[in-house]
């Protein structure tokens, strides 16, 4: 017997089945709907970190089994970071058979407008073990000279 009461037209209702699915007959709209797939889950699931210290802004994107050769990372309109690739669907073999397909695919892009306290032309980027790391310096910011002034009487 089960302990929820079928809603939905279903004889597997029970919480305790791994099958039942409470959503199973009702439609959501999705992201994709507007996007086609590949595109799509590449944009959701490019993460990009951007940190401000002392001496520079520091920006980390996760982009695991890229090569270096696969990223760009350029500067347009004059103070915009733009990174972008694209990541190769595998190659289907007549003879597989697919169970689940989660990785994404596709291209991605972001863009991040930089302050107006970084030099432009000293902008750096490395990639390891899957992690772009672009680093912007910040232009120092000169301390104003302080000059004792006597006080007389």
């Amino acid at each position: 017997m089960a302990l929820i009461p079928s809603f939905f037209g279903s004889s597997r209702n029970s919480i305790f089945d791994p099958s039942w699915d409470p959503f199973k007959d009702f439609t959501f709209p999705s992201f994709s709907a507007h996007f086609p797939q590949q595109i799509s889950s590449a944009l959701v699931d490019t993460r990009v970190d951007w940190k401000e210290t002392p001496e520079a802004h520091v920006f980390k994107a996760d982009l695991p089994g890229l090569k270096k050769e696969e990223v760009k990372v350029e500067i347009e309109d004059d103070r915009v970071l733009h990174i972008s690739g694209e990541r190769n669907i595998e190659k289907e073999d007549k003879n597989d058979t697919w169970h689940r397909l989660e990785r994404s695919s596709g291209k991605f892009c972001r863009r991040f407008r930089l302050p107006e306290n970084v030099k432009m032309d000293q902008i750096k980027a490395s990639m390891e073990n899957g992690v772009l790391t672009v680093t912007v310096p910040k232009v120092e910011v000169k301390k104003p000279d302080v000059k004792a002034v006597e006080i007389s009487g």
